[in-house]
C-alpha cells in the first residue's frame, strides 16, 4: 500500500494550496457504496456563503425549456430519451420532502446537441447560473486538472502495430454523490418523465455534467479504481485516457485482448465502471468481445467478411480497415463575417499538425479580417474570394491519409530510432515540425511525429528574432515529443536555415540583451551546440509551414513525408557557427565579451554531499549568508 501513498503524495506536491484540499478530501472521503458505486462530497469551499434557495429562478428556467420542447416534437423525444437513461440508471431520483430550513439548491437544466450526432442531445445542469450574486460552482472547489494531455495520449496510440480504442460508460453518472448532499442537485423535470405531465422536484444522485469539480471527481475515482492492481492496467488508465476516452496500442492482439479484458474486470470490480464501445484495427481483438462491449459502428458487421468502418475517436477519424487517420472536412454554411471566418476556422481539428501549412493561411487572412471588420461585419469581395480559395484548399485533405502506426514496426520493439526537428520563421508565420528516423536492414523509414505552425507576432520583431522564436518552438516540440513517446532516441538533431541564430546558440564570446539572451538560454536549457545543423532553405519542410500551402498534394511530398536526405545515410559534419557581422548586430551589446564555461551543470555539485540533509543544510547556510551580505550593503547604503 506504501506504493499508492506515495503516487497520492506526489499527485499532491506542485498543486494549488486549493487542489491540494480537494486531493485530500477525496482520498478521505470517497468510498465504495453498498450498490458497489464509488461515493464522493460535493467538494465546498471553505467558509462558504449559505445557498439561498433558488427555485423561483431554477422554474422559470424550467418553463422556458418545456415552452421550448412543446415547440420542438423532435428535440423533446431525444431530451426524453436522455433523461430515461439518466432516470434508469439510477442517477436521478424524486426528490424527498425538505425539512423546514434546510440548505437546498436548484439546477437549472438545457440541452446540448454534438456537432456530429444531430439525433442525440446532452442534458447539462447549469451549476454556474447565479441567484442573488451566488451560483453552485462559486461555493465548490474545482480541484486539479486531472485529464491528460490530448497531444501525448495520441503521440502514443502511433506507436504500435495493434491500436484499441474504448470508452467509459455515462463516466460521471458512474460516481454518486453522499446521500447528505444531493439536495444540492436538485432539479425539475416531467413527472413519470411525460412531458404532458406537470414539472415535479427531483435531485441528481450522481456527480453531474456542469458542476465544475465533476471532471476532477471522475477522473480521481477512476484512477483510484486501480490501485493494486497490475502495472500495465495502471498506466493504461492513468496515461492513455482522455477523460472517458481511451486510446492506446500495444504490439499483439493478444496482448490488446488481455489488457482490456483485465481493465474491464479491475473497473468492474471496483466501482461498476463499464469499459465498453471497443473498436480496433485487429479483428482478433474485436472477436474476442461480446457484441455489447463493441463500438456502435462494429456491432452489426461481420468481422470475418465486413469492411471495417472509420472509426472517430478523440475527434480524429481513424480508418480501421486500412489503419490510416482520414479527413473528413464539411464547413457548415456560415455568414462572410469575422464571426462566421473565425467559426469555420475552429471547426478543423488538427491536434497533431498534419494540416497545418493548409491551415495557417486561413489564420493570415483572419488576422487581416479582424483588423479591419467587427465581429458581424460583411467582408470585402476581395476577402471573400481568398476566403473561398482557402477553403477550397482545406477541402482537398479529404484526399490525404496518414499511417496511423509510425513505422512498419512497433517502435517499442525498435532500437536506434532517432528525432529529428526543423524550424523556420517568416513574417507571417512561426513553424517547426518533427519526424522520426528508423534505420532498418531493407532501408530507411521516416515519420511525421508533430507539428506546430503559429502566427507571427504583427509588430517589433525583426526576422532574426522571428527566427529564433522558431529555434525555441522547435525546442518545445522536442520536449512534448520526449515527454509524452517515453523513448530513447538515439540522436536527436535541430535543424535551422538561419546562420544568425546558429551563431547566436553556438556563441561562447560575446554577450547579447535581454531578448536574445533569455531565449538562447531556454533553448540551450534542453538542447546543446552539437545538436544544432544548418538546413538550407529548399530542403527545409519547416518553411513549408511559414510560407503555407494552397493543395493536399503539395502537403504530402513535403510536410507529412519529411526532407529527401533522411531518407539516405548521411551523417551530418559538426559546424562551427560564427556569429554574423557582430559589429553590427544590435542584439549585442558593445565591448562586453565574455567567458562561457561550456554544458555548466549546476546538480553535479550536489553529487559532492554525502546526504540529503547535509546538501540541505549547506544550502541553508549559504542563504543565510548571503542575506546576511545583502543586509550589509543596504546599511552601508
Amino acid at each position: 500500500m506504501d506504493i499508492f501513498k506515495k503516487r497520492h503524495d506526489d499527485n499532491i506536491i506542485g498543486h494549488s494550496v486549493e487542489d491540494r484540499e480537494f486531493l485530500n478530501l477525496m482520498e478521505k472521503e470517497m468510498k465504495i457504496s453498498a450498490c458497489g458505486n464509488w461515493t464522493a462530497p460535493l467538494p465546498f469551499r471553505k467558509d462558504r456563503p449559505p445557498l439561498p434557495n433558488n427555485k423561483p429562478m431554477a422554474l422559470k428556467r424550467a418553463m422556458i425549456l418545456d415552452s421550448s420542447l412543446k415547440k420542438n416534437e423532435k428535440k423533446c423525444q431525444h431530451f426524453v430519451t436522455f433523461m430515461e437513461k439518466v432516470i434508469h440508471s439510477g442517477a436521478a431520483e424524486i426528490a424527498p420532502d425538505l425539512k423546514d430550513g434546510q440548505e437546498v439548491w436548484y439546477l437549472p437544466l438545457f440541452g446540448v446537441y454534438h456537432p456530429k450526432k444531430k439525433d442525440q442531445i446532452r442534458g447539462v445542469f447549469d451549476s454556474s447560473a447565479a441567484f442573488q450574486g451566488v451560483s453552485l460552482n462559486s461555493v465548490l472547489l474545482t480541484g486539479p486538472n486531472l485529464t491528460n494531455n490530448l497531444v501525448g495520449v495520441l503521440l502514443r496510440f502511433r506507436k504500435d502495430a495493434v491500436a484499441i480504442s474504448a470508452d467509459i460508460e455515462q463516466m460521471f453518472y458512474s460516481f454518486l454523490v453522499n446521500v447528505d448532499h444531493r439536495d444540492y442537485l436538485r432539479f425539475l423535470w416531467y413527472k413519470d418523465n411525460d412531458p404532458d405531465n406537470e414539472l415535479i422536484e427531483y435531485r441528481m444522485c450522481a456527480h453531474v455534467f456542469g458542476n465544475s469539480p465533476s471532471p476532477s471527481v471522475a477522473t480521481f475515482g477512476l484512477h483510484k479504481s486501480t490501485r493494486n492492481s497490475d502495472e500495465d492496467i495502471v498506466n493504461f488508465v492513468e496515461k492513455d485516457f482522455y477523460v472517458d476516452d481511451a486510446l492506446t496500442s500495444v504490439p499483439t492482439a493478444s496482448q490488446a485482448v488481455d489488457l482490456l479484458k483485465r481493465t474491464q474486470t479491475v473497473l468492474k470490480n471496483n466501482g461498476n465502471i463499464k469499459l465498453h464501445k471497443i473498436a480496433s484495427n485487429h479483428t482478433d481483438v474485436m472477436a474476442a468481445f461480446s457484441k455489447e462491449d463493441l463500438s456502435k459502428e462494429i456491432k452489426l458487421l461481420d468481422l470475418e467478411k465486413d469492411l471495417l468502418p472509420i472509426h472517430q475517436s478523440l475527434g480524429l477519424s481513424w480508418d480501421l480497415s486500412t489503419d490510416n487517420f482520414v479527413f473528413h472536412v464539411d464547413f457548415a454554411k456560415k455568414p462572410n463575417t469575422r464571426r462566421g471566418c473565425l467559426s469555420m476556422l475552429h471547426s478543423i481539428y488538427d491536434p497533431l499538425g498534419f494540416a497545418g501549412p493548409l491551415v495557417i493561411n486561413g489564420k493570415v487572412i483572419l488576422r487581416e479580417i479582424t483588423a479591419l471588420y467587427d465581429w458581424d461585419d460583411d467582408i470585402d469581395p476581395s476577402f471573400v474570394c481568398r476566403w473561398e480559395s482557402w477553403k477550397d484548399s482545406v477541402s482537398s485533405l479529404q484526399q490525404v491519409t496518414v499511417p496511423r502506426m509510425y513505422f512498419t514496426k512497433s517502435l517499442s520493439q525498435s532500437e536506434t530510432v532517432e528525432l529529428h526537428v526543423f524550424c523556420d520563421a517568416s513574417e507571417q508565420a512561426v513553424s517547426a515540425v518533427s519526424y522520426m528516423r528508423l534505420p532498418t536492414e531493407t532501408g530507411i523509414e521516416v515519420s511525421f511525429v508533430f507539428g506546430k505552425v503559429k502566427l507571427a507576432p504583427l509588430h517589433g520583431h525583426t526576422m532574426p528574432r522571428l527566427e529564433l522564436c522558431a529555434a525555441l518552438l522547435a525546442v518545445d516540440v522536442a520536449e512534448i515529443v520526449n515527454m509524452h513517446l517515453n523513448s530513447k532516441f538515439t540522436i536527436t538533431k535541430f535543424y535551422s536555415d538561419s546562420m544568425i541564430v546558429l551563431g547566436y546558440i553556438n556563441n561562447q564570446t560575446r554577450r547579447f540583451y535581454n531578448y536574445v539572451a533569455n531565449r538562447v538560454e531556454r533553448i540551450l536549457r534542453t538542447s546543446n551546440t552539437s545538436q544544432w545543423n544548418y538546413v538550407k532553405s529548399t530542403e527545409n519542410p519547416a518553411d513549408l509551414g511559414t510560407r503555407g500551402l494552397k493543395s493536399a498534394q503539395d502537403l504530402y511530398h513535403g510536410w507529412l513525408r519529411g526532407p529527401e536526405f533522411l531518407y539516405f545515410n548521411t551523417e551530418t559534419v559538426n559546424e562551427s557557427f560564427p556569429l554574423i557581422n557582430p559589429e553590427q548586430d544590435k542584439e549585442i551589446r558593445v565591448n562586453a565579451n565574455r567567458t562561457v564555461v561550456e554544458d555548466f551543470n549546476l546538480t553535479k555539485n550536489f553529487e559532492k554531499f554525502s546526504s540529503w540533509d547535509s546538501l540541505v543544510s549547506a544550502i541553508t547556510v549559504l542563504k543565510i549568508f548571503i542575506r546576511q551580505k545583502k543586509q550589509n550593503v543596504n546599511c552601508l547604503i
